[in-house]
């Protein structure tokens, strides 16, 4: 018989566990929710791991059962993350920007057993804790808080939870194809949209975010993930550097230029992650200062598009590489970064720089193709645009929990987005097939905000647009035609939004006009309406 190699499951305990064993003294520095640091290292954060995993087997969770996440990015949601998956259970993290309505529907939908949240996010939970109709177990991350305690009824402590968990835990063996973590959409077009994760797809994307063409993460680095824990697992982030044993800071809730700069400066950071906006707001601070952050080598930008501008700013004012990425939930969420190959450290500064802005090449693990409105695959030629599509081992089958059919064609996942791939499968993402409007990492749908205009009392006709904006990089802009005979003013109709869409999705403007471009089905012509209104909000 021809030898063989072990067989062991790939499973997210296997990291925290080789975290532990390895680089058990790798520093973790936690910014907590109410302030002040907290220092402590991969041994620990295993340990308390196990002891919660052992505890929520206590509360009679079996394999698989949901337990959600209300947290910024900070020490407990880091053994959170490994705890529950450890267990075999699915570590669900919400994002609390969501409109209340949309997190009940995720609650109820997820069947979310348990929930640990940080204070911050506790009147949230009172507003709609009736509503959530699977949630027996509500638990602060945090120790005994009487002020607390007042807001929900029947909340608990992990401090409590903790030392009640059995320090002997074992990590248990599964199929390393059990569901790990999910993750929802923003429900840009309709309700939101599950993405299910396993510990097999889980460990791979780890593996991938890891490699030297990738994000590049290593036991030499001191990571910030500013993108939060509840966006797509703040990129995978926090399972690979467990498997590679870096340094970790987690900024918890203060992602200000100010305190992003300070962090990163005295914890000596080297690689952070994060949506543009922020940066932007690092670069502001640090200008305004007149300070560098000597160690920080990289940043890692994704989320939405990065401008040139800002790539060069990291480059020649900080030398700092700028790392841009692409994903997206249902990708777990790395489908591509941008750096460079051989062949490009021939080319000029603002050639390579050229390269940078695009959204750079599939990982292994990941595959991309584009293809005509009828499917057909397009030339990779740099050139030809169609819509992207994605396949891979961490890019998803179908959603959780729903009864329509999986969203493939032939076997390939369609992204929404509209692009072009190069001979090497550098990605450029031209536009997005549907109007949806992404705000400082966040997603608004057009179609949302159109419908309600449209119910507004003196609104004939009305769209949404994206317009640029110097902060968010896109703000939406809604362009309407009154009914005859009426005169709402802009003011009256950006307050009737209030109450029917969470604040940050409100538009910016309202520009009034006699009618609305059309083609000859009497679709809107967004494409007129954003060539002429794209930079109104910034002359405003």
């Amino acid at each position: 018989m021809l030898g063989q190699m072990m067989q062991q499951p790939l499973l997210i305990s296997a990291q925290i566990a080789h975290a532990a064993r390895y680089h058990g003294d790798g520093e973790i520095v936690s910014v907590d929710t109410e302030g002040g640091l907290h220092r402590t290292r991969w041994s620990e954060i295993e340990r308390r791991s196990r002891r919660l995993a052992s505890a929520l087997t206590g509360l009679g969770l079996k394999q698989s059962d949901r337990v959600a996440t209300l947290a910024w990015n900070n020490r407990r949601h880091l053994e959170v993350y490994f705890g529950v998956s450890g267990a075999g259970l699915v570590c669900h993290t919400i994002n609390p920007r969501l409109f209340p309505e949309q997190l009940v529907y995720i609650f109820n939908h997820a069947h979310d057993r348990v929930l640990f949240i940080d204070k911050t996010f506790l009147p949230l939970i009172a507003a709609i804790r009736d509503k959530l109709e699977h949630l027996e177990h509500v638990v602060l991350l945090g120790g005994k808080d009487d002020e607390a305690a007042a807001k929900v009824e029947g909340l608990q402590f992990y401090e409590d939870l903790i030392e009640a968990g059995d320090e002997t835990y074992a990590w248990p063996e599964f199929d390393e194809n059990t569901a790990s973590s999910l993750c929802y959409t923003s429900g840009t077009t309709g309700n939101p949209k599950g993405a299910l994760y396993s510990h097999r797809s889980t460990v791979l994307h780890s593996m991938a975010v890891a490699l030297p063409d990738s994000l590049g993460l290593s036991a030499r680095d001191c990571i910030l993930p500013v993108v939060p824990m509840f966006h797509v697992n703040a990129w995978g982030i926090p399972y690979a550097a467990a498997m590679v044993g870096a340094r970790l800071v987690l900024p918890g809730p203060g992602l200000d230029g100010d305190s992003l700069k300070n962090l990163i400066n005295d914890e000596k950071v080297t690689l952070a992650a994060g949506v543009p906006t922020l940066w932007k707001g690092l670069i502001d601070s640090l200008k305004k200062a007149g300070e560098k952050v000597p160690t920080l080598t990289r940043t890692v930008i994704g989320g939405s598009a990065c401008p040139p501008s800002m790539i060069a700013t990291f480059r020649d004012e900080y030398g700092v590489d700028t790392l841009h990425a692409w994903g997206m939930t249902e990708t777990s969420p790395v489908g591509s970064v941008s750096t460079l190959l051989h062949k490009h450290l021939a080319l000029s500064a603002d050639e390579q720089a050229a390269v940078r802005a695009k959204q750079g090449r599939p990982p292994f693990g990941v595959d991309l193709r584009i293809a005509d409105a009828d499917g057909n695959e397009l030339p990779r030629d740099g050139d030809t645009q169609g819509d992207l599509y994605a396949r891979g081992h961490w890019v998803i089958d179908a959603y959780f929990n729903v009864d329509t059919p999986a969203p493939h064609v032939e076997g390939w996942f369609p992204t929404g987005d509209v692009a072009t791939l190069d001979e090497n499968g550098i990605v450029t993402i031209k536009d997005r097939s549907k109007d949806i409007i992404k705000s400082g990492g966040e997603w608004i749908s057009s179609v949302e905000l159109e419908n309600l205009a449209m119910g507004m009392e003196g609104i004939a006709d009305a769209a949404i647009i994206a317009a640029r904006h110097e902060k968010w990089d896109e703000r939406p802009l809604l362009i309407a035609v009154k009914e005859e005979g009426q005169d709402p003013s802009e003011q009256e109709i950006l307050d009737a939004y209030q109450g029917q869409v969470a604040s940050w999705q409100i538009p910016d403007a309202v520009v009034f006009v006699d009618q609305l471009p059309r083609n000859a089905t009497g679709k809107v012509l967004k494409r007129t309406l954003r060539e002429e209104y794209d930079g109104y909000l910034l002359k405003k």
